[in-house]
């Protein structure tokens, strides 16, 4: 059992760090919200198919619908709106090595909120290493403008969201006890829904005119970066624990990064020394407290 989860572990880490190039075909031929409304919806049926034949939904949890919808909106629906926007106006690299940080806003979001989070100088240098490697892949100081400021604040906003659903979901949704899956049929369902409403349909199917585009989205982003991978993910906490599965989120941004180079996207050269930055101020935070960075599981962003 530990074998597979292993197997799961690598394919998760690669399903994740490669999201950020299907998200930048995909906004060749359709916007931001609809990348995010149409990956919603492709990783929705795999994750409710798991929820039905694991008997996990019942009405009774809908008492606390209220917990759902807040979850719906920072960890789905903006989280992956805002990545979407991001990538789009982002190297799919520079965006894969951005959403590395979302472990440092999970921290900054349980330090404010949640007395239980003290901050010690180890979290402290990972803060700053982690804001130095966001800093030299921004290069505010450079004249060259390769990077688009709007692009990072849309990851950071999005890294934010993510950041505070964590600290929401310890807060509100773990003290209820309800299976990770009935909890995650929930929250994508929602968002689904939500998506619906507020997503222009003209032009959606313009993917599809894109082979490259309609298979990235449907299948990477969709049944692999948000079904398989919700469940993938589960799977691990379950069989390596928390702490284990939560070491998945170094593995996204060096596979983006990767993915980047190899189609010939303009990164720096400061691109290698930044991502070991960030995850090495993310290493600081995650085991600062080994105990209370059972909290501070990320997925990539996902």
């Amino acid at each position: 059992m530990k074998k597979t989860s292993f197997v799961l572990f690598v394919l998760l880490g690669l399903v994740w760090g490669s999201n950020f190039i299907f998200v930048k075909w995909a906004g060749h031929s359709i916007s931001p919200v609809q990348i995010t409304l149409l990956r919603v919806l492709f990783g929705f049926l795999p994750v409710l198919a798991f929820a039905l034949y694991k008997g996990a939904l019942r009405w009774a949890h809908w008492r606390h619908g209220h917990h759902f919808v807040v979850m719906s909106l920072l960890a789905t629906a903006v989280y992956y709106y805002a990545f979407a926007k991001g990538t789009v106006l982002l190297p799919s690299g520079v965006a894969g090595m951005l959403g590395g940080a979302i472990p440092l806003f999970t921290f900054l979001c349980a330090w404010l909120f949640l007395r239980s989070e003290p901050l010690n100088g180890l979290k402290v240098l990972g803060i700053a290493l982690g804001f130095m490697g966001v800093l030299l892949i921004a290069q505010p100081w450079s004249a060259e403008g390769v990077i688009n400021p709007s692009g990072i604040a849309y990851m950071m906003i999005g890294s934010l969201s993510v950041g505070c659903s964590f600290v929401y979901a310890r807060r509100f949704i773990s003290p209820l006890g309800l299976p990770a899956v009935a909890l995650t049929t929930y929250q994508i369902g929602l968002a689904l829904f939500f998506l619906l409403l507020v997503t222009p349909l003209e032009g959606i199917t313009q993917v599809f005119d894109d082979t490259r585009a309609w298979v990235g989205l449907v299948f990477g982003l969709g049944l692999l970066g948000t079904g398989f991978a919700y469940i993938a993910y589960y799977r691990i906490v379950e069989t390596l624990g928390a702490v284990a599965a939560s070491a998945v989120s170094y593995i996204p941004p060096v596979v983006a990064l990767l993915i980047g180079i190899a189609i010939g996207e303009p990164i720096s050269m400061s691109a290698g020394f930044a991502i070991a930055t960030i995850l090495a101020g993310v290493a600081c935070v995650q085991f600062s407290n080994r105990p209370q960075s059972r909290m501070a599981t990320v997925q990539n962003n996902r």
